[in-house]
């Protein structure tokens, strides 16, 4: 009881010693007792009920309600991001593929920004990439990365793969048009690992028509693949193929990442730390 006695007192004397507003002498006006500037402000023509003043926000209340419109706007900003980032990413691991992240300073982490600082005029131009080469050469990273990027200045991302999309089709209950459609509501599609996918003729019907679509949507898509150029440029290969493989290479500017796989240096890196706790 004592202790909040004291703490109550303590509030009204704090209360007690802040600065009031006062009327100034000179101008006949409200001003603040903090910072000494304008609560009030003066017209020439009284209003409809005889009054020629109206309340106006001194410098720190201006500059208080400014904070409280960025700490605002910044609340907005993050729940958006947050939201793109849920809709568009399902897998969790790409949430760590950040541009802070990187430890090869490649020329494609070079384009993959310039990607990302350009957008707007990429994307009114309709320009893809192809992330083309070998197995674990961070191909998906780059991707990730790109992605995380455009959702940060929140610009919408859908990240996939055609497993997933072929996954979600061969459910009976989805409108196969309207998810598609959904796809392209995304101002960027990445979809990664093509190639990977069934060979059969529903599997290969459906992922012409989601790239057809994009196509036709006039939107940026971003594709990574293990299969090599040359095998998508193979005019040998089957017509279903074909028209896939064209369609991509039309949208996608080709990007070849090279050197030794990632995956095998990390699970060289584990193997030995497994000899090293094995003694």
């Amino acid at each position: 009881m004592e202790k909040y006695i004291k703490t109550v007192v303590n509030g009204i004397e704090k209360a007690n010693s802040e600065p009031t507003d006062y009327l100034n002498e000179v101008d006949s006006l409200m001003y603040c007792g903090k910072c000494h500037t304008p609560k009030q402000k003066r017209f020439d023509k009284p209003f409809i009920d005889g009054r020629n003043t109206v309340p106006i926000p001194c410098e720190c209340r201006s500059k208080e309600i400014e904070e409280e419109r960025r700490q605002e706007d910044l609340r907005k900003h993050y729940q958006t991001v947050d939201r793109l980032r849920s809709q568009g990413i399902r897998d969790k691991k790409i949430l760590e593929w950040i541009f802070d992240n990187d430890t090869t300073q490649s020329k494609q982490i070079d384009i993959a920004k310039g990607y990302v600082s350009n957008f707007e005029h990429i994307k009114a131009n309709n320009v893809g990439m192809l992330l083309w080469g070998n197995i674990g050469t961070g191909k998906s990273f780059v991707a990730g990365c790109i992605a995380n990027a455009l959702i940060d200045k929140e610009i919408s991302v859908c990240v996939t793969n055609f497993g997933t999309i072929l996954a979600d089709m061969m459910n009976l209950k989805i409108d196969k048009n309207e998810y598609i459609q959904r796809l392209n509501r995304n101002s960027l599609l990445i979809i990664d690992d093509f190639g990977m996918e069934r060979d059969t003729s529903f599997a290969l019907e459906q992922i012409y028509n989601v790239i057809d679509s994009r196509y036709i949507a006039s939107k940026p898509l971003i594709v990574t693949t293990n299969l090599s150029l040359s095998e998508m440029q193979d005019k040998g290969v089957q017509t279903d193929y074909r028209r896939i493989y064209d369609r991509v290479l039309e949208m996608c500017v080709p990007i070849f990442f090279e050197g030794e796989s990632k995956r095998k240096d990390k699970a060289d890196e584990k193997l030995n730390k497994l000899k090293e706790i094995l003694g």
